[in-house]
């Protein structure tokens, strides 16, 4: 038996692995700083937000002890 033919088809199918693994890390990356960028962002909005309401409630005198006795 001549194990050249096995060998062949072995390495004939390493950089098809190896291009396939690459992508896979490449698109994993990407993805994962999507959603970190993702989450990031929506702190910053909700803070932001929180920030907003308590600004509009302070110049409106919602909550707060405005009324003279």
């Amino acid at each position: 038996m001549d194990w050249s033919i096995f060998w062949d088809a072995f390495l004939s199918l390493v950089p098809p692995i190896l291009v396939g693994g690459l992508f896979w890390i490449m698109m994993r990356s990407i993805l994962r700083a999507d959603r970190t960028e993702r989450k990031v962002y929506s702190e910053i909005e909700a803070e932001m937000r929180a920030a907003q309401t308590a600004s509009s409630n302070s110049a409106t005198g919602v909550g707060s002890n405005t009324e003279s006795k």
